[in-house]
C-alpha cells in the first residue's frame, strides 16, 4: 500500500503577524525554522517517491528547509503550470539522488480578496467574529472578492485525482506540502467529510499527517504524525 502524507507549511512571516496570506508571498518566520529537523526525522523514515507543492514561497521553502535535514535526496523542483512541462513532467530524467517535487498554483492558498494583508483581530472588530469564522472555515462562503473553500476544492481535488492519486494507486508514496485550505479540501475529499463539518477542520502549522491508500484508491488515516 501507498502512503500519503499531507503536511501544512511552516509558520510564516504574516502567520506570526496575524495577518491574512493567502495569495502574497512571504517568508517563513525564522524562529520556526528548527521545526524542520523534526518534520524531516518523521517524513525520512519512509521512502518517498514525489513531492507535490504550491507556488507559494512559504511551501516551496519548507520543503528545502526539510531536504536540509534529509541528508538523503534533493530537491529538483518542477513546475507544472507551464503547459509543455505539465506535459513532459513524467519524462524528466533525474538521478538516484533527487526527488521531483513538482509546483502547481492549484495547491495555493485561498485567495483572500480584500481581506489579504488585514489583521485578523482588526478584521474581526470590522466585521465581526462570527462572520470572520464562516469566511475561513465554512464551505461555501467567500470572504468580499476571495474564494470560498468550495472554489478552492474545485481547482486542488481535480488536480489530486488527475496526477497524485494515480501516484497512488501505482503504489508510489506522496508527500504533499501545501497551505491550510488547499490540505482541508483535499482532506473534505479523502475522509468524506460533509460541507457542514468542515467548518470544524483545523490544522495546524507544521502538522504532519499519515494515509494509506490501496490500488483502488481506498484512503485510510492512519496517524498526525506532528500536531
Amino acid at each position: 500500500m501507498a502512503k500519503l502524507f499531507l503536511l501544512r507549511h511552516l509558520k510564516s512571516q504574516w502567520n506570526e503577524e496575524n495577518r491574512f496570506t493567502g495569495w502574497m508571498d512571504v517568508p517563513l518566520d525564522e524562529k520556526e525554522i528548527y521545526k524542520a529537523k523534526e518534520l524531516a526525522d518523521k517524513i525520512f523514515q519512509f521512502q518517498i517517491d514525489k513531492i507535490y507543492t504550491s507556488s507559494l514561497f512559504r511551501n516551496k521553502d519548507t520543503v528545502a528547509r526539510i531536504f536540509e535535514f534529509g541528508n538523503i535526496k534533493y530537491p529538483v523542483f518542477i513546475h507544472l503550470d507551464g503547459g509543455k512541462m505539465q506535459k513532459w513532467a513524467n519524462f524528466i530524467d533525474i538521478s538516484e539522488n533527487d526527488v521531483n517535487v513538482f509546483v502547481t498554483e492549484k495547491l495555493n492558498e485561498r485567495y483572500y480578496g480584500e481581506l489579504q494583508g488585514a489583521n485578523k483581530e482588526e478584521a474581526i472588530r470590522k466585521y465581526g467574529a462570527e462572520k470572520i469564522k464562516l469566511w475561513r472555515r465554512s464551505y461555501n462562503l467567500a470572504p468580499p472578492k476571495g474564494e470560498s473553500l468550495k472554489d478552492v476544492y474545485k481547482r486542488t481535488v481535480p488536480f489530486f485525482k488527475k496526477y497524485i492519486e494515480k501516484d497512488l494507486k501505482e503504489g508510489k508514496n506522496v508527500l504533499i506540502v501545501a497551505s491550510h485550505n488547499s490540505l482541508r479540501a483535499i482532506i473534505k475529499y479523502l475522509e468524506k467529510i460533509s460541507d457542514q463539518d468542515i467548518i470544524n477542520l483545523e490544522i495546524d502549522y507544521g502538522a504532519l499527517l499519515e494515509y494509506q491508500v490501496d490500488k483502488q484508491g481506498y484512503c485510510q488515516k492512519i496517524n498526525l504524525l506532528i500536531k
